[in-house]
C-alpha cells in the first residue's frame, strides 16, 4: 500500500506574527484528526519556518524520539541539560526525551531557517533524556534511533538518478527539496513527489525514486 500526502494539505499551525511557520503531516495540537495520529513509529513530521530571531522558547517533552534535519539555514538549541548546539544543514540532532527534558529552539542567524522534524514513539517510554548532533552525514551512513525501532536514510539523487525503497514493513518518505517518481508495482504509472510531499508505504517490495531533478530525501525505515 502506497499513500501519498501532498504538502499543499498539510496542517498550518505556528504563530506567524511571531516569525513561525509550521506545517503538520499528522494530527497536532488544535488540529486534531483521529484518522491521521501516527504511522508506525511517526507520530510527526514538522516542517518548520523561522525567521531571524524567531523561536521556540523553553519547552517540556516527554516519551518522544525527536529527530531535527535542518534544509536552510542554522538552528540553535539549548536545553535543560546545559546542551548547546548550532545545527547547520547536512547535520542530524537528535533529543530523546525519556520521561522528560526541556529545550528551546531559535534561529540566531541572519537568514531565514528552515528545517523538518520528526517525532517518533519510543518502543519503551522510560529512561533518561539524552541529545546526539552528527555532523554532516554521509548518505551511505544510515541514522539508528533504536529507542524507536527506527532507521532514517538521507539521500540526494542527482537528477535522472535512481535510489531504491528500503524493503521495511513500514517506510515513510518525505521530500525536502526536488520532484521525483516513486517507481515500482506498487504505484502502477509512478507517483510523481515534490518538495513537502510524502509517501507512507506499507509492505511494499521492489520500489525505487527517480529524480527528475536534484533532491533532498528523508526516508524512514520502520519496523
Amino acid at each position: 500500500m502506497i499513500d501519498v500526502r501532498r504538502g499543499a494539505d498539510r496542517y498550518e499551525g505556528g504563530d506567524p506574527g511571531a516569525g513561525i511557520a509550521t506545517r503538520h503531516a499528522f494530527s497536532f495540537g488544535s488540529h486534531y484528526d483521529p484518522d491521521n495520529l501516527r504511522f508506525g513509529a511517526v507520530v510527526a513530521c514538522n516542517e518548520e519556518s523561522l525567521a531571524p530571531g524567531a523561536g521556540f522558547d523553553e519547552h517540556p517533552h516527554s516519551h518522544t524520539e525527536i529527530v531535527t534535519w535542518v534544509a536552510e539555514g542554522e538552528l540553535t538549541h539549548s536545553d535543560g541539560a546545559g546542551a548547546t548546539a548550532r545545527v547547520r544543514p547536512g547535520d542530524v540532532q537528535h533529543l530523546g526525551a525519556g520521561t522528560g527534558a526541556r529545550h528551546a529552539e531559535r534561529n540566531e542567524g541572519p537568514a531565514p531557517l528552515r528545517f523538518v522534524q520528526t517525532w517518533l514513539a519510543p518502543l519503551d517510554p522510560a529512561g533518561e533524556p539524552s541529545y546526539a548532533l552528527v555532523r554532516g552525514i554521509a548518505e551511505s551512513t544510515p541514522y539508528a534511533v533504536p529507542a524507536a525501532g527506527a532507521v532514517l536514510h538521507v539521500r540526494r539523487p542527482g537528477a535522472g538518478e535512481r535510489v531504491a525503497v528500503p524493503a521495511a514493513e513500514r517506510v515513510y518518505l518525505h521530500v525536502v527539496r526536488g520532484d521525483l517518481r516513486l517507481d515500482g508495482k506498487g504505484a502502477e504509472d509512478g507517483e510523481e513527489l515534490g518538495p513537502g510531499d510524502s509517501a507512507r508505504i506499507t509492505g511494499e517490495r521492489d520500489l525505487e525514486l527517480v529524480a527528475g531533478s536534484p533532491c533532498e530525501l528523508l526516508i524512514w525505515e520502520l519496523s
